[in-house]
């Protein structure tokens, strides 16, 4: 059976339930017009998965809100959005309001992206080890000349894109201890874009970006990005007796695991029947949309099968 169709179908079978009060839907899982809101991290990929999902499907409209991850989940929690793509889960609290609703939200795992630590493309001191980053975004060491004696001279300047992204949040988590504050020399732009271009003009600047923005090597807008900024390798930290591994964060690394800095790319839907939510949820999850997402440079959740036919 066609994977697409498989996928459907049990996206059909997870989704669908009576309509609350009884009327007809206004959309079907091909049919309609819904908003949705996204992670801004993950545009350029969403934006190949909605264009292609409506020239597949020409009566289906999906308005998509780029957004920070709090505040996509705020419209989920509000009813503005009818599905979100982010890089957590729902929180506890989270799930007590929709169980207060009886609204049974839906998470599916569609991929796997990961962050990115930039600098400018004059800064060569482009590897870097798990200790030395959590120093920097702990507030230890503020000045490149403290990571080592041949770096630039300089005060470090971090840059996300929004002090409400997933990006910031997972930082957090991952490297200062689930602290709220960041140093003070932390400072936060608009999107993902706007850090490329901070990084690009300061020459002490490291950023923090989604990987998705500078992954497919097939995309001008990649390309500038990366003919902007020099990408840092992070090696996780050794007793010393074993040279340290400097990784990047590519396709393949990710696919391994080697990289330290990957998160899941996760769809959640509030909808409470097969909707144009369910359809599209489907389709990113199903072959062609997991296509697209190894085509930009991310990990698919579930990797695209080749057939070859092989002949005497």
């Amino acid at each position: 059976m066609n994977p697409d169709r498989v996928t459907y179908i049990l996206a059909l079978w997870l989704f669908t339930s009576c309509s609350q009060d009884g009327k007809a839907p206004l959309d079907t899982p091909t049919t309609g017009e819904i908003t949705i809101s996204v992670d801004e991290t993950f545009r350029p990929v969403i934006e190949s998965e909605v264009s292609t999902f409506m020239s597949l499907y020409h009566y289906a409209k999906i308005n998509v809100k780029y957004t920070s991850e709090a505040e996509a989940f705020s419209n989920l929690l509000n009813d503005s959005a009818r599905l979100i793509i982010v890089t957590r889960n729902l929180l506890p609290d989270e799930k007590k309001h929709f169980d207060r609703i009886k609204i049974f939200p839906r998470v599916i795992k569609a991929g796997v992206d990961a962050i990115a630590f930039i600098v400018n493309e004059e800064n060569t001191d482009t590897n870097i080890t798990l200790s030395a980053l959590r120093e920097i975004f702990g507030g230890k060491k503020r000045r490149w000349e403290q990571l080592n004696a041949h770096s630039r001279t300089g005060e470090i300047k971090i840059i996300f894109d929004n002090k409400n992204s997933g990006t910031a949040r997972y930082i957090k988590e991952v490297l200062c201890g689930n602290s709220e504050n960041l140093p003070s020399n932390t400072f936060a732009v608009n999107t993902n874009p706007d850090v490329v271009d901070y990084v690009a003009k300061d020459k002490n600047a490291i950023g923090v970006i989604g990987v998705n923005w500078i992954s497919d090597g097939d995309d001008p807008m990649s390309l500038g990005f990366l003919s902007k900024v020099n990408v840092m390798a992070v090696a996780s930290d050794t007793s010393g007796v074993v040279l340290p591994e400097f990784i990047q964060p590519f396709q393949a690394y990710i696919a391994q695991k080697k990289y330290p800095f990957c998160r899941d790319m996760l769809i959640i839907s509030r909808e409470a029947r097969s909707g144009l939510g369910t359809g599209f949820a489907a389709f990113v999850a199903g072959d062609k949309g997991q296509r697209i997402i190894l085509k930009s440079g991310l990990l698919p959740a579930a990797m695209p099968v080749r057939i070859i036919n092989l002949h005497n």
